[in-house]
């Protein structure tokens, strides 16, 4: 069987040269005798390659020294513990910005640890577009939180919100290292890598060295930023092969000419499809322009009862994992950083030729 175009929103289409190098090394790693599954995480072979990919995200990020870079467990979920638990330290309260259903879960852990603030929310209109933030923050808050890019929904900030003396959380599981971002713009980045940047089971974490070392002393170790940065992220076996995996597709980054390259390429990708959507009397996106995703582009067919024909007839020539989010439903083509130009084309043509024949 060929290759298929892999629209899954997570986990997501990997880099072919990617899996190629990493089946070449799966037995052996660089003369080493031994496959990276096999390696203590106290080795200085494994410790090369955490370095090696620490370095290499901090290049294509623009990571300043005075941030940590952090590879932990637990995915995205955890961080919806870690962050007020870190964080939420001296007013004991945090706001967040209501725009789908991982931002919806990140205020219920929020709510275990501290007072929750919602300041903006889209829920009256099932989080179809992005709403407008306050000029200023109700009272005083630790941190304010964003989810910058919502997967279900398809809706993506392309500014970030600022508040004088207050931090900015922002969780980019579904678009990191997509497009550019200053960096200093925020005390704390996370995100899950199974989307653009590794494998599921690694989860990265960027935070300011003034934010780390405010936990509470009976806070658990393993939830605890400055026990994770002082260890290097080994306070505990890490994810090794997921670090290495990560390590692969920085380097495929690197070779595509960084962030700047891809954030051009994912702008080509998202236009073709919206275009098609936008000219069609047949499909329908279902976010309007200002507030739309690159990453994750839902749309609907003109008749439903033509859903599972579209889905079949798309996984015949090909194109797979088109299905949207069952709280949703309709379509959904993800277009991470490794789907190929190519990919959304063929995509294209077929809706084009579904549209012909069904429409």
């Amino acid at each position: 069987m060929s290759r298929v175009y892999n629209f899954s929103a997570g986990p997501s289409v990997f880099p072919v040269s990617v899996l190629q190098q990493a089946a070449e090394e799966m037995v052996e790693h660089r003369e080493h005798g031994m496959s990276v599954l096999e390696m203590s995480h106290r080795s200085k072979m494994f410790t090369d390659i955490l370095a090696d990919t620490k370095t290499r995200l901090r290049r294509l990020m623009a990571i300043p020294d005075d941030y940590h870079v952090l590879f932990l467990q637990g995915g995205a979920y955890t961080q919806f513990s870690m962050v007020p638990v870190n964080l939420m330290t001296q007013h004991r309260r945090a706001a967040y910005i209501n725009t789908g259903s991982w931002s919806k879960k990140a205020m219920v852990e929020a709510r275990k640890v501290g007072e929750v603030v919602e300041i903006a929310s889209s829920a009256d209109a099932g989080f179809s577009y992005l709403p407008e933030l306050p000029d200023s923050l109700p009272s005083a808050c630790d941190y304010v939180h964003i989810t910058s890019n919502n997967t279900i929904y398809g809706t993506a900030f392309s500014n970030m919100p600022h508040y004088e003396s207050t931090t900015l959380v922002a969780d980019m599981s579904s678009n990191i290292l997509s497009q550019a971002y200053d960096i200093n713009q925020f005390g704390l980045i996370y995100a899950g890598a199974q989307k653009n940047a590794g494998p599921s089971g690694l989860t990265i974490v960027i935070v300011h060295r003034d934010l780390v070392g405010k936990a509470p002393a009976n806070t658990p170790s393993m939830l605890d930023y400055a026990i994770h940065a002082k260890a290097d992220s080994c306070h505990n076996t890490p994810p090794c092969y997921a670090i290495y995996l990560a390590g692969l597709v920085f380097a495929w980054l690197e070779d595509q000419g960084g962030v700047p390259a891809i954030e051009a390429l994912n702008r080509r990708k998202a236009a073709l499809l919206y275009n098609t959507l936008d000219q069609s009397a047949f499909f329908r996106a279902t976010v309007a322009e200002p507030h739309r995703s690159l990453m994750n582009i839902p749309f609907l067919l003109a008749d439903d009862g033509l859903n599972d024909t579209f889905l079949k007839q798309a996984a015949d020539a090909g194109l797979v994992n088109l299905k949207g989010h069952r709280s949703v439903g309709g379509m959904r083509a993800s277009l991470y950083n490794a789907m190929p130009e190519a990919g959304v084309q063929a995509l294209v043509d077929f809706m084009q030729e579904f549209e012909r024949t069904h429409g």
